[in-house]
């Protein structure tokens, strides 16, 4: 692990392993840097993911790919309907000498592909919210702290939603970013085609480690932040909320519930970690932009007027920034 003289130097130095990093996930993923980006910025901001995308656009291929490069252990868990919480934390079994012992489950390993998360009943869902949050589980009476860094990033398909069980608010909130995975371009899926219809073989290279990624965490952490971007961020999280002082005729006729305080804090952890892959030394308004439309998409909630004049979460977003 390099030592640095200062917190600028060490800024600086992440600039750089940030390149290499989406030089590395590019030689295996086609476009999608905005996606990339987004699901970086939140592993270094310490935050999950939720990635939602129909099937085939290669969102397990990109967890899988970050992984390698980051040098992290990967455990992808496919969510079903008979998916018991035992089955992804662990469970205790009977050893030769007749002593319980708990046998971990796939939970305990540096980031988590919960593989369309939306399929698995409530009860397990819960299992992964405790993960998620304490970044511990409990299981037969006793804790298990789970070992750092650790992310999950679960994906979820748009369609088809007969025998799914949507993610209730309060696990929806645990997510720091909603990250919509869209087609490739057509230019973009030309060279998706001939990549992957050739027998080429890609190796990525490991461009951080675990150690680094807590370092750089904790340096994001002590970037200061300027009044004015703070109250710009409660401000804009202020005004989603209906009825408030701060809302505004739009949002209290097209929303029903608004974000909470978590918004306002991944908004400017968020705008932080923006700021220090860019180089900046302290984040501006348009830091906070950047991240806003993933960290308060899913913590909006449009009401019957909305849906059915066609205004999209997206558009209320783009409205209040």
């Amino acid at each position: 692990m390099t030592q640095y003289n200062s917190d600028a130097e060490a800024i600086d130095s992440l600039v750089i392993k940030y390149e290499q990093l989406k030089k590395e996930i590019s030689k295996v993923i086609v476009g999608q840097e905005d996606v990339v980006d987004k699901v970086l910025i939140a592993i270094l901001s310490n935050g999950h993911s939720l990635l939602v995308g129909v099937p085939g656009l290669a969102k397990t291929l990109l967890v899988n790919t970050i992984s390698d490069v980051l040098g992290l252990s990967f455990n992808r868990i496919q969510f079903t309907p008979d998916l018991m919480p035992s089955d992804i934390v662990g469970s205790e079994i009977l050893d030769e000498s007749r002593n319980f012992k708990f046998v971990k489950g796939p939970l305990f390993s540096h980031i988590i592909l919960a593989d369309e998360i939306n399929r698995t009943p409530p009860k397990t869902q819960s299992a992964l919210l405790e993960a998620m949050q304490e970044r511990a589980v409990t299981a037969a009476g006793s804790t298990y702290t789970l070992e750092k860094p650790f992310f999950v990033l679960a994906t979820q398909n748009p369609i088809e939603q007969e025998g799914t069980y949507p993610l209730p608010e309060a696990q929806l909130d645990r997510f720091m970013f909603n990250i919509w995975v869209d087609y490739p371009s057509y230019r973009e899926e030309l060279a998706i085609v001939k990549a992957t219809t050739s027998p080429s073989e890609v190796q990525v290279n490991k461009v951080l480690s675990g150690e680094e990624i807590l370092f750089y965490q904790n340096l994001i952490r002590k970037i200061p932040v300027a009044d004015n971007v703070l109250e710009y961020a409660v401000s804009l999280v202020s005004k989603t909320r209906p009825n408030s002082s701060h809302s505004n005729e739009m949002v209290n006729k097209y929303l029903s519930w608004g974000a909470g305080p978590r918004a306002s804090q991944y908004l400017i952890i968020g705008a932080k970690t923006h700021a220090a892959i860019h180089g900046k030394y302290s984040p501006d308004i348009e830091d906070v932009q950047a991240v806003a439309e993933s960290i308060l998409r899913h913590r909006i909630v449009r009401n019957y007027m909305a849906e059915a004049e066609g205004y999209s979460v997206e558009r209320i977003i783009s409205e209040l920034l």
